[in-house]
């Protein structure tokens, strides 16, 4: 949590349940050689599902990301629309948001650098989102070698 009066740091957690369980629905439709539902988006190797506990909703103001990446590569944040629970609800395609949150470092630099405008945008909306809702999960992408304990990221609210 961010020590200054007025913000509110909100961590990412890997939410390594769901993740498994989805990873079992794509196996599971390998192994029976079936087909995913229409518009069904099945999760790749390099990709993880996060979550994003809100302990405050209301009167939130998206003032920054603060990610820290361990290792050069790329972190792409992609919000969904959809109420998950873990029974293994299906994703689907319509319900990732846009913009997406593209995060890199880049090999020898310590900053790691974004698409300001869209991320402005995204975490414009995640605290619009927290006004209904409780928890926000997200679908990270790890690209460029990046594995998922490299990343260490949060939101930074003002309150």
């Amino acid at each position: 949590m961010a020590a200054e009066a007025g913000l509110l740091e909100l961590p990412f957690s890997c939410d390594e349940q769901l993740t498994r369980r989805m990873r079992l629905r794509l196996q599971s439709l390998q192994q029976r050689n079936g087909r995913p539902q229409d518009g069904e988006k099945l999760l790749q190797p390099n990709e993880h599902i996060y979550r994003l506990e809100f302990i405050q909703q209301h009167r939130l103001r998206f003032l920054r990301w603060h990610l820290r990446l361990g290792a050069p590569g790329k972190v792409t944040v992609t919000g969904t629309s959809q109420h998950w629970t873990p029974d293994l609800t299906h994703l689907m395609h319509r319900q990732l948001l846009e913009p997406v949150g593209i995060f890199w470092r880049r090999l020898g630099a310590e900053e790691v650098e974004c698409n300001e405008a869209d991320a402005q945008e995204f975490g414009e909306r995640i605290a619009e989102l927290a006004r209904i809702r409780k928890v926000m999960y997200f679908l990270l992408t790890f690209t460029g070698g990046l594995e998922p304990a490299q990343l260490k990221g949060s939101i930074v609210f003002r309150v």
